[in-house]
């Protein structure tokens, strides 16, 4: 079980179980807005933020990773946000795993984990005034889950502006967030660099996510086919095809039992837009499906350019992830 909170505006140090007495300490751990404001005026230097819901996994730790090349101090939040939770989603059974996750921030050099509670992040409720994601928030993702993206870079801007980070590093596992928080950043001329980390797969290629804790055996096993959906629509990119034959490539992997598929589109990458049947150069292609009760997302860069001959997609765990 996890610790009990502390009070607020109380700080805890956090020593990573191997790390022996009178080496470099752990992380700290901050409840709430002022602990995190005192935190905060105590760095010097360019300041980076992962932001997680926690249950933390190798592809966090590759973005923290990532994020020690960007900045002098490294925070991560783990915060269960349910603004971005809609109803009959997994708010309450999303996994939270506190102890384990300032174990893996200790043992990553993390400088300070932010792990507050929704009352604290929202004092006054559910905020009234929040951030419209506009029509881009309504498709793929926003389309399955109305709302959701609304909820994401609300949290994201007020996370942002309390933490006044200078580097925000995001994944690219969920590519759809990726982008709008770089639209986000941009638009309302924010000041922060935004960096993306690529994502980390499990040795058949599955992308890492904390949702796949729910995934039991057969569901793992059918999982697989997200990860040989992106093979077939690289050896389809490869052999020339056309936008519908890559799409339709992927369909065809996709179509085992135990998977129900909410989405498989090739989009233009600079506004994930669906491409046209003739496109002709870079895209992305995005897919989301059921898996077992557990919705699985993940993605792929290709090129259409006739005559290009891209490198295949990794199936061994890469640097970079998603949290």
């Amino acid at each position: 079980m996890n610790a009990p909170a502390p009070a607020l505006g109380s700080v805890v140090r956090v020593r990573e179980p191997s790390v022996e007495p009178g080496t470099e300490p752990g992380p700290l751990l901050v409840r709430d807005r002022a602990a995190l404001a005192a935190a905060r005026a105590a760095m010097t230097g360019r300041v980076a933020v992962v932001m997680t819901m926690g249950a933390l996994h190798e592809g966090h730790v590759s973005l923290v990773r990532l994020a020690r090349q960007h900045a002098d101090h490294v925070v991560v939040t783990a915060f269960v946000n349910p603004l971005q939770f809609g109803p009959g989603e997994d708010l309450d059974a999303y996994p939270r795993t506190l102890d384990a996750d300032l174990a893996v921030c200790a043992a990553a050099g993390v400088d300070v984990v932010l792990a507050p509670s929704a009352r604290e992040i929202y004092p006054h409720g559910r905020p009234s005034v929040r951030i419209d994601a506009g029509e881009l928030g309504t498709r793929w993702e926003g389309a399955s889950r109305p709302g959701h993206f609304d909820g994401v870079l609300t949290v994201v801007a007020l996370l942002l502006h309390l933490i006044r980070a200078d580097v925000a590093v995001f994944g690219r596992k969920d590519r759809q967030q990726l982008h709008l928080v770089q639209r986000l950043v941009a638009d309302l001329a924010m000041g922060v660099a935004v960096v993306a980390g690529d994502t980390v797969r499990e040795a058949d290629g599955l992308a890492r996510s904390s949702r796949n804790a729910y995934l039991d055996a057969a569901a793992r096993t059918a999982a697989g086919a997200l990860p040989r959906a992106l093979e077939q629509a690289r050896a389809a990119t490869r052999a020339g095809a056309g936008a519908h034959e890559v799409v339709a490539a992927a369909g065809v992997a996709l179509a085992v039992p135990g998977v129900a598929v909410d989405y498989c589109a090739l989009v233009d990458p600079t506004d994930l837009r669906e491409v046209a049947p003739d496109h002709s150069g870079p895209a992305v292609l995005l897919l989301a499906a059921r898996v077992g009760g557990t919705r699985l997302l993940d993605n792929a860069d290709l090129d259409l350019t006739p005559g290009l001959t891209p490198d295949p997609i990794p199936v061994s765990p890469t640097a970079g992830a998603s949290p």
